[in-house]
């Protein structure tokens, strides 16, 4: 690596040190995370449940974001010794804390999707 992207990259560290939105965007960014936390929130749900409650994920992509959840403290994962293993997830404490964040986005959506039913008809 050069100087020059060695610089740049510890600038990046910096300024993304400094922004509290890059921040949760490293966090909870991307197409699933926030989805997965929403059907966890009330539930402790294992792998399969999760995968039926979100049809269009698929195998891998719901493992590395359950991972991802969990090396960031928002989701517990338990596995269970038995034949065959069970393992189950859960919201931690730090996740639930998104909860009002999520409701809000979650009452945002249903008004998108009125909003694109009215301009439809």
């Amino acid at each position: 690596m050069s100087k020059n992207n060695g610089l740049e990259k510890e600038e990046f560290e910096n300024n993304s040190q400094a922004c509290p939105m890059t921040s949760v965007m490293n966090v909870i960014g991307g197409k699933w995370k926030v989805i997965i936390l929403y059907h966890l929130r009330d539930s402790i749900l294992r792998f399969g449940e999760l995968r039926k409650r979100i049809p269009k994920i698929t195998q891998k992509m719901l493992t590395q974001q359950l991972r991802e959840l969990e090396s960031d403290g928002l989701v517990t994962r338990t596995v269970y010794p038995e034949v065959p293993p069970r393992v189950e997830y859960q919201s931690t404490p730090l996740s639930d804390e998104l909860r009002p964040i999520i409701d809000m986005l979650c009452d945002w959506g249903q008004k998108q999707q009125d909003y694109i039913r009215s301009v439809d008809e």
